[in-house]
């Protein structure tokens, strides 16, 4: 059944002009929650690179690296998500993409030196 046949009928027989919401517009917590999952894996991953390839572009490069700490201001977006009640459980599986990204990030970088180390390579 397409969406322009999903038409409830009005009171006098006749389908409603108005057009019914999709079953993502109707906050589903699936979409809501996989949306919220990648959307932190994608934050761990772009907004550091960005934040400092934007001031590699504007600074000289000491000054970039005194001011890359600041991209932990960034945190404030999922924060804010979790505060707010509409938003809570994107905000929380946002950061849960965010802490699960940072882990495996943390551990294939810590075997890969260990290995180094172990093996001279």
């Amino acid at each position: 059944m397409t969406t322009e046949q999903e038409t409830e009928p009005t009171g006098s027989g006749e389908p409603s002009e108005e057009r019914q919401p999709d079953w993502w517009h109707r906050d589903h917590p699936t979409f809501a929650s996989l949306t919220g999952f990648f959307t932190g894996l994608a934050f761990v991953v772009l907004v550091p690179g960005l934040f400092i390839a934007l001031l590699h572009v504007l600074v000289d490069d000491d000054t970039a690296e005194q001011l890359f700490p600041f991209v932990l201001v960034t945190l404030a977006v999922p924060i804010g998500l979790v505060i707010a009640p509409r938003t809570r459980r994107f905000g929380i599986y946002m950061l849960i993409g965010m802490v699960a990204t940072a882990l495996v990030v943390g551990g294939v970088a810590a075997l890969v030196l260990w290995y180094m180390i172990t093996h001279d390579v």
